[in-house]
């Protein structure tokens, strides 16, 4: 039976997808490098898939060159495992996206019956390019807001090797992921859900400081069941061989337009305070008080000013004819506020 091999499992988009994979053909095993501390949870997620029987969880690091000792050979492998945290340490990004990825890839090199490896990667290999950042773009002499970035830009670098050596390999790209356009689920409370509780927190009339020029920059944001319909759908046709997507909405609102859609979906009349952006992270991080206020982290904001609009001609022209859609941020930014406002348990820490 030929298998698949999934890294990132139980994490927010492999979880989600997994099942749809197993679902193309009932010929198909799956295998999930699952790190020790998340067994409980892999399997947890196995058992309520539907399909726990077709799903094996291997404990295992991709950090750890050999990935594990009785994995079998398999056909395709989904790396979706990387550290998501804009705050992240340079030797740790390292050590997890760009190591991690390149102990991926030396495995796939020994799997006699690979067909295809997807690799999911990130809008934001992108750093702060100015204008439009095309989907076979990655080294532009562009700077990184952080180490997050840049080390998934070096990771891609790896990616992008093998690939010119002849793996086959595609590329994804999403950029700001929220939770489901439909059910609002999400696992993590992030990018734009620190703007959503910082509101919440307030009464009608609400207190925004806002940065740089709101009505010039734009802020790209992508519910999970778009990202995982688009990954199932396109990792399942021959032409995306090769290929990179980026997984991002061509057409995203302002910064300006973001912060009024979520002031009318939430009910606040938001009073703008102006500041530039190098002010805000300062008193976020060193001014006693604010960050505890705000509870928005400093690497946040610079999202807010991000210069960089991202090209999705691949994306289009291969999901064209599929179904698949990309909702409107405007039409389900209640059911994401809804979900908040059930789940305050939920925090913003990245599984790692």
């Amino acid at each position: 039976m030929p298998s698949v091999l999934l890294t990132g499992y139980p994490g927010f988009l492999g979880s989600e997808l997994l099942p749809r994979i197993l679902r193309r053909s009932n010929d198909i095993e799956a295998v999930c490098l699952v790190q020790p501390k998340f067994m409980a949870l892999a399997d947890e997620r196995r058992k309520a898939s539907g399909l726990a029987e077709r799903i094996r969880l291997i404990e295992g690091d991709i950090t750890q060159p050999g990935l594990a000792p009785d994995m079998p050979d398999v056909a395709e492998i989904y790396h979706l495992a990387a550290i998501y945290d804009l705050s992240v340490r340079r030797d740790v990004g390292v050590r997890v996206n760009v190591e991690g990825t390149r102990n991926v890839l030396e495995f796939a090199r020994q799997c006699s019956a690979l067909e295809r490896v997807h690799y999911i990667s990130t809008c934001y290999v992108s750093g702060r390019h100015r204008g439009l950042f095309l989907e076979d773009q990655l080294q532009t002499g562009q700077s990184f807001n952080n180490y997050y970035e840049e080390t998934k830009n070096l990771a891609e670098v790896e990616v992008r090797f093998a690939m010119h050596q002849g793996l086959p390999v595609t590329i994804y790209r999403p950029s700001v992921v929220v939770g489901d356009s439909a059910t609002g689920a999400t696992q993590k409370f992030d990018g734009p859900y620190y703007v959503i509780q910082w509101l919440m927190r307030q009464g009608h009339i609400a207190f925004l400081p806002v940065v740089g020029r709101p009505k010039k920059y734009r802020f790209n944001v992508v519910p999970r069941d778009f990202i995982v319909s688009a990954l199932d759908y396109l990792s399942g046709i021959p032409q995306s061989i090769g290929k990179t997507y980026h997984l991002a909405d061509p057409e995203p609102l302002t910064v300006d337009e973001t912060i009024n859609a979520i002031g009318e979906a939430i009910g606040r009349t938001i009073i703008r305070i102006p500041l530039p952006a190098e002010v805000a992270k300062a008193s976020i991080k060193y001014v006693p008080g604010v960050y505890k206020l705000l509870r928005i982290p400093a690497p946040a904001v610079d999202y807010f000013v991000h210069p960089t609009e991202y090209d999705t001609t691949n994306t289009r022209a291969d999901l064209a004819g599929s179904g698949i859609a990309l909702p409107r941020l405007r039409d389900y930014l209640p059911h994401l506020i809804e979900f908040v406002r059930a789940h305050p348990e939920i925090g913003s820490a990245a599984m790692a």
